[in-house]
């Protein structure tokens, strides 16, 4: 059966620059020589990159993605550090000529970060004080985005949450009859509510903060201490980054009161108006269900890499079950 287009970027595999290649290209542009470790990456190619002078990351963009797309991730970084310079995020690392990325023969384009140092969320044990502090760190990220614009942050992205209404051609993929049902009824939620997302506040946001892409401080775990991976940013109402950041924190025991503590610590940082506060629960499901149906189909595609691509469907399926649908 034909796949579903998800666009040609979400169809496309990462860039295949092997160690040696990639070692000489960052001494030539940049000047520095390291061990590179590769990092799991859905679409991308990246290397961390261990030098004398500190660890950063190489990152080779796929191939199909638009170098604006690009450029807009970099010019994030760069108003972030000049809006919050405390806020514990990569920085733009120039290259020996001063620029901020290379486009190689190839056609891609190739950046350099620095790493920012911390335990990947993941591995730290759920607690209310982590959740909190997760929102707090979201919170802080998209206020440092605030007057942020690009022309490509209109760019479409189908794990943007506002797109989620074409996420029904891929869920067949999802193999669990009861949970593909659940999936399709939050959907139907959606489809009704949609009109409302355009009187929200919109603006830049992250759009990826899972526990893959955030740091915790090693002597503790429930004390967020970085955010990585800006590759999904895009233009959105501003609550869909905290229902994306709560989506990946809902206690299978106790939902409502787990997400609520996540917007609690949003709300030291920035308030949350009474409509986003209506609408929090149903985006966070439906950030679940793009979860479950985007991974579903892109193992099915990458068969090799299934094991990154479906890390969080197991927290997804639980969380999304702990989440009362309302009634339509």
């Amino acid at each position: 059966m034909h796949a579903p287009s998800l666009g040609t970027i979400l169809n496309s595999a990462p860039p295949a620059h092997d160690t040696g290649a990639s070692a000489a290209l960052l001494a030539a542009h940049w000047g520095l020589e390291g061990q590179l470790d590769r990092l799991s990456s859905e679409r991308d190619l990246n290397w961390r990159v261990s030098t004398g002078q500190g660890r950063y990351v190489l990152k080779f963009a796929n191939l199909a993605e638009d170098h604006q797309v690009t450029r807009f991730q970099n010019l994030a970084l760069i108003h972030i550090a000049a809006r919050d310079p405390a806020l514990p995020v990569p920085r733009v690392v120039p290259t020996l000529t001063g620029e901020t990325e290379v486009t190689l023969p190839d056609g891609g384009l190739m950046r350099l970060l620095t790493y920012v140092e911390g335990v990947p969320m993941h591995l730290a044990p759920a607690s209310p004080d982590l959740r909190r502090g997760v929102g707090r760190m979201a919170a802080g990220l998209t206020r440092a985005l605030e007057g942020f614009s690009h022309p490509a942050a209109d760019h479409v992205l189908q794990w943007d949450i506002k797109q989620a209404t074409s996420l029904r051609p891929l869920l067949p993929a999802i193999t669990d009859a009861d949970l593909r049902g659940l999936c399709a009824a939050w959907l139907d939620w959606f489809d009704r509510v949609r009109p409302d997302l355009d009187a929200l506040p919109w603006q830049v946001v992250h759009a990826d903060l899972n526990p893959h892409n955030m740091l915790t401080e090693k002597d503790d775990p429930a004390q967020v201490s970085g955010v990585l991976d800006f590759g999904d940013m895009v233009r959105t109402p501003r609550i869909c980054d905290l229902a994306v950041a709560a989506a990946y924190h809902i206690a299978p025991e106790n939902g409502p009161e787990s997400l609520d503590q996540v917007a609690a610590g949003w709300s030291e940082i920035l308030p949350i108006l009474a409509d986003e506060a209506r609408l929090l629960p149903g985006l966070t499901a439906i950030r679940m269900v793009t979860t479950l149906s985007l991974a579903s189909h892109r193992a099915t595609l990458w068969p090799e890499n299934a094991a990154y691509i479906l890390r969080n469907c197991a927290s997804a399926t639980a969380g999304l079950r702990a989440l009362p649908l309302p009634c339509l």
